[in-house]
């Protein structure tokens, strides 16, 4: 047993607890969610913990019961899962959970939510235009145009660069938005800001946030897509990232300030573009449950720090019993 995890003032009520991992879900990353959930299953499995795996597709409150799930490890990515909604649900089941809260969830999830919220505290996103289908289409395309293209035009509510495609022109913009408007009803088009993609996790260790290095993304295709982000051999991960060290300095400060300003808990990773041509970092958006799978970034950005995939799992773990909500106690009945 890790040294790190045996001394943890919360390892010996942790053992005590019926620990739920929800996976799977019914979003369009229930394969990666599933992957995720895998991977953490046999790490909790290896550290002595009771655990037992939910698919959250359906019947999850039913589920919860006869598992008499006392804490609840998420395991869930996209919709219906990283959202807010099953946060909302397990608050109201009284069964403490890992990750942010509601309100944190829902926010964060909303990429045009925490563009406006960054704004306001003077944290730098790209330019961006809202493509909604009730939207003045004539002034949202005049505003794309001050804007300038390219533009990568995303959904509101989606994850895993789902839904998202660069644009090169009007027509090209035009075309994308009424065909995903079928799917995503609320969209809008940003600027595409050339440079390195970076990445910063942050998690908590014994109520304290500890920062990850940062991790530049070298994708294989234009940009860092579905498929480069879920396929071997689509990118390569460089931590530390080869930048000077005051940017990956300030990326970490960044990281940080974000995380606090979201409201995040246990957890987050913020994804950047470092500018090739102002040398500025350009928040991209902010993820409360990051993937937990082979070939994603929050693991990755843990070895660099030295921790382990079952010691970063574990921290996760014990995050969810240092929120307000962690004083509640599901009750089940026999």
């Amino acid at each position: 047993m890790y040294e790190s995890i045996r001394h943890d003032p919360h390892f010996h009520t942790l053992k005590r607890r019926r620990i739920g991992v929800l996976m799977g879900g019914r979003s369009g990353e229930r394969e990666v969610s599933l992957m995720s959930g895998k991977g953490v299953m046999a790490a909790l499995h290896r550290l002595g913990f009771s655990c037992t795996a939910i698919d959250a597709a359906t019947n999850l409150e039913q589920k919860l019961v006869s598992e008499h799930v006392e804490i609840a490890y998420l395991a869930l990515h996209g919709r219906w899962g990283e959202d807010g909604f099953v946060q909302g649900l397990l608050e109201y089941m009284n069964i403490p959970y890992t990750g942010s809260g509601v309100a944190a969830s829902a926010l964060a999830f909303n990429k045009v939510f925490t563009k406006q919220v960054l704004s306001f505290w003077h944290i730098r996103t790209a330019p961006f235009v809202d493509m909604c289908e009730w939207c003045d289409i004539d002034q949202a395309l005049d505003q794309c145009a001050r804007i300038g293209f390219p533009l990568i035009c995303k959904p509101h509510d989606e994850g895993s660069s789902i839904g998202c495609h660069i644009v090169k022109n009007e027509t090209e913009l035009l075309a994308i938005v009424k065909k995903e408007w079928k799917r995503y009803p609320k969209m809008f088009a940003e600027k595409f800001v050339k440079g390195k993609e970076l990445t910063v996790g942050v998690i908590e260790r014994e109520s304290r946030k500890v920062v990850l290095p940062v991790l530049e993304v070298a994708p294989r295709r234009i940009f860092y897509d579905y498929k480069a982000k879920y396929t071997a051999g689509y990118a390569d991960f460089i931590v530390p990232a080869r930048i000077p060290e005051r940017q990956a300095k300030r990326a970490k400060e960044l990281a940080l300030r974000v995380h606090e300003v979201i409201g995040c808990h246990g957890m987050s990773r913020t994804d950047f573009i470092l500018d090739e041509g102002t040398g500025k970092l350009v928040v991209l958006e902010t993820n409360t449950l990051p993937g937990m799978t082979a070939f994603s970034d929050l693991p990755a950005q843990a070895r660099a720090a030295g921790y382990t995939y079952d010691e970063l799992v574990y921290f996760i773990l014990a995050s969810s019993m240092t929120a307000l909500r962690s004083q509640k106690k599901a009750q089940y009945q026999g």
